[in-house]
């Protein structure tokens, strides 16, 4: 009898440390539960993008990494790979006056679209919208059933690489799978973490520790279980395996185009990169603006039209402002028009006392930003021959 309790303990292990892996961080006494009224389609939580990639028949799913947590983090790819015949570093190349020594791009080839998932892992509206978007690749629709056929064939012109959640640690350890409704400061407590005080982080603070150790009450979902937070690496000496990964995908794929999904409380809008050339800076200002239309005309949150920063140079004054931070470093390793979406949580505070997004609003929203990068990187590809 002893014998057979151990046997079916021992059957049971797989399943329990198949949930464990799923599990969430625990939310402390007095704060809002998770939200029950989060609607189906939109699928932000790790089991769910292990569901999405069981289901793909279209694409090709590899593990690019693991984290130090041990979770997958994964890449879906559509598209056959081009060869650009590199024979140099992009920044070889471009010491040589002509980035085709790193890759050859003309109208042979299919321009390449990265989308990177949350590297922040309480940051989930990006994987919504990254797994209607696989399932827009394979079905032709999203979860809600609408059609997005003309998506899906800009899709099938190009090479479309996506990492549904580039930090799988944050995102276990965050314990809310939407903020529609949710306080921001609940969200900044397991976002960007408390002190040992209980005190929250907050921004910029939270990046004033890093790695983020030592004086941690909460270690937030903006960091890994090694306390670093991807967007802030050190990219001449990565710490992080998901940085590692994240870079190898651009060095060896040179993506024409590429997006880091991130949320904020504010309205959504694209962020101009730091520290590249003033025609890239132009291109990207030139993508955020169509994009912001796009969102007025559907009614969706948007920025007033007057609001948008004129590309500038760099800091001109000391201290710098801005830092050379994933999407800088993304550009200087393959020349690609890289840039930061900041999402609507749908989070509520003083200042927003509303939610200014339901969660169908957040999935259009990704979704939408998608569409207007495939349309504007087909019209408007930079050739290197």
């Amino acid at each position: 009898m002893h014998n057979i309790s151990l046997i079916l303990l021992w059957l049971s292990l797989p399943i329990l440390i198949f949930n464990d892996s799923f599990s969430q961080g625990t939310i402390e006494e007095g704060d809002p539960p998770n939200p029950t009224d989060i609607p189906g389609f939109f699928k932000s939580t790790l089991a769910d993008i292990e569901t999405e990639l069981d289901n793909i028949q279209l694409g090709n799913v590899k593990t690019i990494t693991t984290s130090l947590g041990g979770l997958p983090v994964y890449a879906v790819y559509y598209g056959d790979k081009e060869d650009f015949s590199s024979q140099a570093n992009y920044n070889s190349a471009v010491a040589a006056q002509n980035p085709a020594f790193y890759a050859k791009k003309d109208s042979t080839t299919k321009p390449v679209v990265f989308f990177i998932g949350p590297v922040h892992g309480q940051e989930v509206e990006g994987i919504a919208g990254l797994v209607n978007l696989i399932h827009i690749a394979e079905t032709g629709k999203d979860y809600r059933g609408m059609d997005w056929a003309a998506l899906r064939n800009k899709m099938k012109k190009c090479r479309t690489i996506i990492i549904p959640c580039a930090n799988p640690d944050g995102r276990k350890r965050c314990p809310y799978d939407g903020f529609v409704g949710i306080p921001t400061a609940i969200m900044t407590k397991y976002g960007q973490g408390t002190k040992l005080d209980g005190t929250s982080w907050g921004w910029p603070e939270a990046k004033s520790l890093h790695p983020m150790k030592g004086n941690v009450g909460i270690l937030g979902a903006y960091y890994n279980d090694n306390g670093i937070n991807v967007m802030q690496d050190e990219y001449f000496s990565p710490m992080a395996n998901e940085t590692k990964a994240i870079l190898e995908i651009a060095r060896t794929e040179a993506p024409d185009i590429l997006v880091s999904l991130h949320s904020h409380e504010n309205n959504p809008l694209i962020l101009e990169p730091a520290y590249v050339a003033m025609f890239m800076k132009k291109r990207v200002h030139d993508l955020a603006v169509s994009l912001n239309q796009q969102y007025e005309k559907a009614g969706l949150a948007s920025q007033p039209s007057d609001w948008f920063w004129k590309p500038e140079a760099d800091d001109t004054e000391f201290p710098p402002q801005t830092t050379f931070n994933l999407i800088s470093a993304l550009h200087h390793i393959s020349g690609t028009m890289a840039f930061t979406f900041e999402c609507s949580h749908g989070s509520i505070s003083e200042n927003s006392p509303k939610p200014i997004v339901t969660y169908d609003d957040i999935v259009t929203i990704q979704l939408t930003l998608y569409d207007e990068m495939f349309d504007y990187i087909l019209k408007n590809r930079l050739i290197w021959d």
